[in-house]
């Protein structure tokens, strides 16, 4: 189990900490974007305007309606797909931000946009896209590459490879 783990969170690191940094960047505000204008709105945070009579760990009111207009699957467990994209972009986004499980951050947020691909902006065209497309590709290098050196994973890689 532990060698998972390792496998896990230990990045991929590029020859120059510079590279690594370059990296960084599109991994961090991604996340931060991710985090405080996709996900938090969908959760009803205080500076979204229809969060007046929320509580933190419900979901918006039209989010749940919104996805289960997608059919199948979707209209048969509204809430629970509407919580769980609703917590991987908050929390996969505050994750992929930090770099901290930077890998399973970008599998659950690859999902959700794929989701959001497909089933909400498909029929509205590529610009409509462009935003969850943005999101994919970003989450698609981060699944490979893991946070690099500037990101929690490396440093928790470094003490579990310290202490072997």
């Amino acid at each position: 189990m532990k060698s998972i783990l390792k496998k896990l969170i230990t990045p991929v690191l590029q020859k120059h900490w510079i590279n690594d940094l370059i990296i960084a960047i599109p991994r961090i505000l991604s996340g931060l974007f991710l985090t405080t204008m996709f996900g938090a709105d969908k959760f009803g945070m205080p500076w979204t305007a229809d969060s007046q009579n929320l509580n933190f760990f419900e979901v918006s009111a039209w989010f749940p309606k919104d996805v289960a207009e997608f059919g199948g699957i979707f209209a048969m467990a509204p809430i629970f797909f509407a919580w769980m994209g609703a917590f991987s972009e908050a929390v996969g986004g505050l994750f992929l931000m930090l770099g901290f499980k930077t890998r399973i951050a970008s599998f659950l947020i690859m999902c959700t946009m794929l989701v959001a691909i497909f089933m909400q902006k498909w029929n509205q065209g590529l610009w409509a896209m462009l935003p969850a497309m943005g999101f994919l590709w970003v989450a698609l290098y981060n699944l490979i590459l893991g946070s690099g050196r500037f990101g929690l994973d490396y440093l928790i890689s470094k003490k579990l490879n310290t202490k072997n």
